[in-house]
């Protein structure tokens, strides 16, 4: 290898890892087609998979942390809850709560704190209306039989009477219909996107896209991939779009960029500050 290829290589490599798209990547550079999965501890795993259609922008790759309930606490962190209403990184939230991961955990509006749809965790609401949207982010149930984390579906389920049953809830747009459907219309615009699934085993994915896709077409990838995906909400798009973990050696940050008629780069760097995450703790052995 020549000194100037080397060269070359090693500026393109810094640059990435700015981004958080190389920066201690185990699964972006995993080759295997038959194991896409990493290891990272017991009920964690981690994936970055080439989407199977292609973006003009980026490195085309959804990367996905696919998390056992039975493993781990899910946590939502609002700003709204602290004084001051202080917004952070999904880094910063993760690392000032002593949690693994983080993931934004819906939209919100012009205040800069409220998500767009009903929101609320133990002693605290965020947002008590319960819109029109379908999907619905559950955990902290209030009976011991009853699944420790699920996305809840209007259209299949007796949503009115689950939500009931569980002290955490965060609703937003469904991507994929009770039949395994896409049910998002094409659009021309097109953005970096957070998502969270579940797949048909019960695990919680949390997604992360940085090249843009229309929402349309990044579920079409999404259902096309080896992932066994049931069900999934979109909670966040262009440069505030991001996810962060931190598992033994492994770090990662990843944050968005893209989005029409905001923000029409890939040159973002900056974790933004966003008020509300859905993270996740390590559960002890007694309550496992």
């Amino acid at each position: 290898m020549t000194q100037r290829i080397f060269t070359c290589l090693v500026l393109i490599t810094a640059a990435l890892a700015g981004f958080g798209l190389l920066s201690q990547d185990p699964a972006a550079q995993n080759k295997s087609k038959h194991k896409p999965w990493i290891r990272l501890e017991p009920g964690l795993e981690y994936g970055a998979f080439i989407s199977p259609d292609k973006s003009d922008v980026g490195d085309n790759l959804i990367r996905i942390l696919k998390i056992d309930p039975k493993q781990f606490q899910f946590r939502l962190l609002n700003a709204s809850a602290s004084p001051g209403g202080k917004r952070l990184s999904a880094k910063q939230w993760v690392r000032q709560n002593g949690m693994v991961a983080a993931i934004n955990a819906s939209m919100y509006q012009a205040d800069k704190l409220t998500s767009v749809s009903l929101m609320r965790t133990f002693g605290h609401v965020n947002n008590r209306w319960y819109s029109k949207d379908r999907a619905l982010l559950v955990f902290d149930p209030k009976k011991k039989s009853l699944p420790h984390a699920q996305i809840l579906d209007r259209d299949c389920q007796s949503v009115d009477q689950l939500r009931k049953l569980y002290h955490t809830l965060v609703q937003s747009i469904r991507m994929i219909s009770c039949d395994g459907k896409n049910v998002w219309e094409q659009q021309d615009k097109k953005w970096s996107t957070a998502a969270i699934g579940m797949n048909q085993t019960g695990d919680i994915l949390f997604i992360h896209v940085r090249s843009p896709f229309s929402t349309h077409d990044l579920i079409d990838n999404l259902l096309n991939l080896p992932i066994q995906l049931k069900r999934a909400m979109y909670v966040e798009g262009g440069s505030e779009a991001q996810m962060y973990v931190h598992s033994g050696k492994n770090e990662l940050e990843f944050v968005g960029s893209y989005s029409t008629g905001a923000n029409e780069t890939d040159a973002n760097t900056l974790a933004w500050p966003i008020p509300n995450v859905v993270g996740i703790t390590r559960l002890s052995p007694s309550k496992k």
